[in-house]
């Protein structure tokens, strides 16, 4: 996962962090809903990345192993 796409996904969070106070404090159902959904966004995003990078790491050390024999 790129520095850029930790940024954008904390920026996120972040900014569903802040609707869903705002909608706590002013008794908005619906911007408490927005921030709910953003932070999930935010958290989706960041699981899927992290799968994709295990996927990666799974990857190079099946190609350890291979390399490991070629000797």
């Amino acid at each position: 996962m790129s520095f850029t796409d930790k940024a954008k996904n904390a920026v996120q969070k972040a900014k569903g962090k802040v609707k869903k106070a705002a909608g706590k404090v002013t008794d908005n159902e619906r911007l408490k809903a927005e921030g709910k959904a953003d932070q999930s966004g935010a958290n989706i995003k960041q699981a899927g990345e992290n799968i994709k990078q295990a996927g990666e790491n799974v990857k190079q050390a099946g190609e350890n192993v291979k390399d490991a024999f070629k000797d």
